[in-house]
């Protein structure tokens, strides 16, 4: 029983990092029709410009701070601008495949430009144990999810509960209607684009001391991160995180009572289970899109 609830702690923590990179895709797809398939590599890049800027001496926090100016410059306003807004008159298609083929372009260019090796990263958290009836918990676990839990929870705060997050919402309804009661639509658009990689910093915060910054670990975050936002319902974004715990709690579960070759594929098979029984996600609702 204890290793089993050291496993579903553990497993919390590692789910709420993918709900951080889930959340950047029902973001995006609820605001403007986006479906990014280089989130994982939204998360990567930060992980190396942090570097960068430690490197430079700059201390961890004040790295990260430096690093979410950039990523909401590069991963916000020139990815929207120079893929996005061209792309999106054409339909849905077209924005797929250039993600898809911006995520190759980025993996290649950190490993041709920066290394293919895999490199140290900083923790937030200090290197602490705490033991609770008998279970051995990280000062790491619990910060990681006491933050990720944070900023989504943040996120969401501010979607409902401001007057900018209800014009997001409303555009992400309807763009026509939004466009006549005089909100900036364009200007919403951008706020969702930023926030996003807002998220994909954090998250590669969090993610990148235990997987370590190499030009590949957004691959397979960003395939977990994209079935987390199925599983939970990609148009809600408390859909996310659920979806996010459920596939790194599961992931755990079965690398430790199954085998540890199993892992990578659990996502993908609670995936195809909620697809075939619930297509539009546990928390997800049928898409209707209204004034």
């Amino acid at each position: 029983m204890t290793d089993f609830l050291q496993l579903l702690f553990s497993g919390v923590a590692t789910g709420s990092i993918y709900a951080l990179a889930a959340l950047g895709f029902t973001l995006l797809w609820q605001a403007s029709g986006t479906i990014n398939f280089a989130q994982g590599e939204f998360v990567m890049l930060p992980a190396f410009i942090m570097l960068g800027f430690a490197a430079m001496g700059l201390p961890l926090l004040a790295a990260f701070a430096a690093t979410c100016f950039v990523s909401v410059f590069v991963l916000g306003w020139a990815f929207k601008r120079g893929i996005a807004d061209p792309l999106l008159k054409f339909g849905l298609m077209p924005i797929v495949v250039a993600t898809i083929g911006l995520a190759i372009a980025m993996r290649n260019g950190i490993r041709a430009g920066y290394s293919a090796e895999a490199h140290p990263f900083p923790s937030l958290f200090a290197d602490k144990l705490f033991n609770i009836g008998g279970v051995t918990i990280t000062l790491a676990d619990v910060g990681t999810l006491a933050f990720a839990l944070l900023l989504v929870l943040a996120t969401q705060a501010f979607l409902n509960k401001t007057v900018t997050g209800r014009a997001m919402q409303a555009v992400a309804q309807n763009t026509e209607s939004a466009t006549v009661l005089g909100i900036n639509v364009p200007r919403m658009v951008f706020y969702t684009f930023a926030i996003n990689a807002l998220l994909a910093c954090a998250a590669a915060l969090l993610v990148t001391p235990t997987y370590l910054a190499k030009f590949d670990m957004g691959e397979g975050l960003g395939n977990k991160a994209f079935f987390a936002a199925i599983i939970g319902g990609f148009n809600n974004s408390r859909g996310a995180l659920l979806g996010g715990v459920i596939v790194g709690v599961a992931e755990n579960l079965a690398a430790a009572y199954i085998s540890p070759a199993y892992k990578d594929a659990v996502a993908l098979v609670l995936f195809m289970v909620v697809i075939l029984f619930k297509p539009q996600g546990l928390l997800g609702t049928k898409e209707m899109r209204k004034v």
